[in-house]
C-alpha cells in the first residue's frame, strides 16, 4: 500500500478542530422553498427561527452534550446575524438565565418573537461575532443585519467588539455579492481562525457562505471525502473538520510534545543499551 497516497502526517499543535453549524430553520428558509422571490421581501429583514427551527437547536444542543463536545469548545464565533446568534445561543450557551446572576445573559427573553426564555452566559465558551463569516450578502433582507446596538440589547454577552461600524454597510439592495468573493472572504476567515490561539472552536454561519468556502477544498481527496466536504449543510447540521498549517503560518508551540534528554547525560553506546 502506498501510505504517502492514502495518508498524511501533521504534527498535532499545527491543527486546529473546527465545528461548522449552519442555523436552523429560519421563516426565510420556509417561504423561500415556496417561492424562491420571497428571499426578495423585506418581511423576512434578517430572518429569525421558526418553531422548527428552535426545535432543530434542541436537539443538535443534546447531541453536543452527548457526544461531549461542549466540553471542549474553546470559542464560538457566530455570523452577526439574528437567526445564527439564536441558532449559537441555543446550542452552546449555559442554561436559563435567571434574575440575580451576576453576569450578563447572552440572550434576553422572547428575541425575535421565538416565547424563548433568556439564555445565561455562565459554564459555556465565550461568543465573539465576526461580518467575515455572514452569508452570502446583498439584495436579499433575510441576509441584512440590524444594527450592533440592537443586538447588543438581544445578545448582551456576545462580543460585538470585531465589527467596526453599528449600521450594516456591507449590504446593498441592487447588488448581491459573487460566490467567488464569498469563497474568497470564506479563505480569509479561515486564516482568522486559524490565527486564533483557540484549538477547537465552533462556528456558526450560513448555507451559501459554508458551500462556497468548502468547495475550495478536497480536491486532493478521493471523491467521496470531497463530497463530504462540499456538500451543502441542513439547518442545524454540524460538521467537524480540522484545518492544518501546511505553510508554517501559526506559530503556536506544542503542549504535548518533550523534548527528552531531561536530565541530560551521556549516552549510552547503542550497543550496550537495552
Amino acid at each position: 500500500m502506498d501510505a504517502a497516497a492514502s495518508q498524511s502526517l501533521y504534527p498535532l499543535h499545527r491543527c486546529k478542530t473546527v465545528h461548522l453549524v449552519r442555523h436552523a430553520q429560519g421563516v426565510h428558509n420556509v417561504a423561500g422553498e415556496k417561492n424562491h422571490d420571497a428571499y426578495n421581501s423585506y418581511e423576512f429583514f434578517d430572518a429569525h427561527l421558526t418553531s422548527l427551527g428552535w426545535e432543530q437547536v434542541n436537539n443538535l444542543r443534546k447531541h453536543v452534550k452527548a457526544s461531549g463536545l461542549s466540553k471542549n469548545i474553546e470559542l464560538v464565533v457566530i455570523s452577526p446575524l439574528l437567526r445564527t446568534m439564536q441558532t449559537a445561543v441555543g446550542v452552546f450557551g449555559g442554561e436559563a438565565y435567571t434574575d440575580g446572576i451576576g453576569e450578563p445573559p447572552l440572550m434576553t427573553e422572547n428575541v425575535g418573537h421565538s416565547d424563548h426564555p433568556a439564555v445565561s452566559s455562565m459554564n459555556c465558551p465565550p461568543f465573539i461575532a465576526v461580518e467575515l463569516c455572514r452569508e452570502q450578502i446583498g439584495v436579499h433582507p433575510c441576509d441584512k443585519r440590524r444594527t450592533i446596538s440592537e443586538y447588543r440589547n438581544m445578545f448582551p454577552a456576545i462580543d460585538f467588539s470585531l465589527i467596526e461600524s453599528d449600521e450594516d454597510i456591507l449590504w446593498e439592495s441592487d447588488v448581491r455579492e459573487k460566490t467567488d468573493e464569498v469563497s474568497a472572504r470564506g479563505l480569509k476567515f479561515l486564516e482568522w481562525l486559524w490565527a486564533r490561539e483557540e484549538k477547537e472552536i465552533a462556528v456558526v454561519t450560513h448555507s451559501s457562505f459554508l458551500f462556497n468556502t468548502l468547495r475550495a477544498f478536497g480536491n486532493d481527496c478521493h471523491p467521496d471525502i470531497k463530497s463530504e466536504i462540499c456538500t451543502h449543510f441542513a439547518n442545524c447540521e454540524l460538521r467537524s473538520i480540522v484545518i492544518i498549517d501546511r505553510g508554517m503560518i501559526g506559530s503556536s508551540e506544542s503542549t504535548t510534545n518533550y523534548p527528552g534528554k531531561i536530565p541530560r547525560g551521556p549516552d549510552v553506546p547503542s550497543e550496550a543499551a537495552d
